[in-house]
């Protein structure tokens, strides 16, 4: 493995891959490094980044053909594959890192670190735990997995940088993939207990803010901001705007949390009941006009099955 990193390279940019590729950009203007090379489907996605001194390169084979280091932001499982397979397209990947940010399957983590290995790369998982706002913060926590010579290199790149901190899982790179999907499991899983609990609290006459102002004293972090999701209309985004984290790929992250319980030889029940509540919500969306909605929409659907409207007083107000 090549000592110095000396020229790094960003494949995708999504909502995710643009923030944490600026603030890499960022980073290498500091350290006074080469500037980024950037590729994404749309090119025009990479505005911000050539703004801030990036270079876009005219395809994937030409940005992997001049860098050492190529990070990976991508919606799934398939666009990954196919990313993969472009890069794997004649290119020589002797002493090259590739690290996948993206969240997929522990399996499709292990395949694509078989395929890169066999052509002389090393590979790191390293998908990040976070919505969009986090990542333009830098705050998302990350964690990785693969040879430890690679994450070494890799880690300036980490915490301060991309995120607020790292945890390295294994030289495996599908466990880091497998943390991940526990984290997702769990956050889906919150999402619904406080979805329920919060319609209970309006049902009841309690109140929804009452019951937050219990979740921010008692139970912050993930259980509070689950809550202020629902409680100030980010499951139902205003029209135009975009989700913090969009349906589908909560939809994936679940079914690929429930998946890896199947292999393992266990279930993930309440996982299975967030994923009723998502994909009803999908069909919410698909009759009102395919309109985007946020991967805490299961709350819609339990307002709904306790005889509210999908829409709460709060975006009923926000949309009049």
């Amino acid at each position: 493995m090549a000592p110095n990193t000396n020229q790094v390279g960003w494949i995708g940019l999504g909502s995710m891959g643009l923030a944490m590729a600026s603030n890499v950009q960022r980073y290498i203007q500091r350290v006074e490094k080469p500037a980024l090379k950037i590729w994404n489907r749309t090119a025009s996605r990479g505005t911000p980044l050539i703004a801030l001194g990036g270079v876009a390169c005219d395809s994937i084979a030409s940005l992997v053909a001049e860098c050492d280091l190529i990070f990976i932001s991508t919606s799934d499982d398939a666009a990954l594959v196919s990313i993969v397979d472009q890069i794997l397209d004649g290119s020589n990947l002797n002493n090259k890192i590739v690290v996948d940010t993206t969240t997929v399957h522990p399996n499709t983590t292990r395949e694509t670190n078989d395929r890169l290995k066999d052509r002389g790369a090393s590979f790191i998982a390293a998908p990040v735990f976070g919505a969009t706002p986090a990542a333009e913060s830098g705050s998302v926590l990350m964690a990785m997995g693969g040879p430890r010579d690679a994450v070494a290199t890799v880690a300036p790149f980490g915490k301060g940088v991309i995120a607020r901190d790292v945890m390295v899982v294994s030289d495996q790179p599908e466990k880091a993939s497998m943390l991940k999907t526990l984290g997702n499991f769990i956050v889906a899983g919150t999402m619904e207990i406080i979805g329920e609990a919060q319609v209970l609290a309006e049902k009841s006459d309690l109140g929804t803010d009452t019951l937050e102002r219990l979740l921010e004293l008692n139970f912050p972090g993930v259980a509070h901001s689950s809550s202020t999701r629902m409680t100030q209309g980010v499951y139902l985004p205003e029209r135009g705007q975009s989700p913090w984290s969009s349906l589908e790929l909560g939809i994936k992250d679940v079914s690929h949390g429930i998946s890896s319980a199947e292999n393992a030889g266990t279930r993930l029940k309440v996982a299975e009941v967030a994923l009723e509540n998502m994909l009803r919500a999908k069909a919410f969306s698909e009759a009102h006009g395919d309109q985007p909605l946020d991967s805490s929409s299961g709350y819609g659907i339990i307002r709904q099955d306790a005889g509210l409207d999908f829409e709460s007083p709060f975006v009923k107000e926000r949309d009049a």
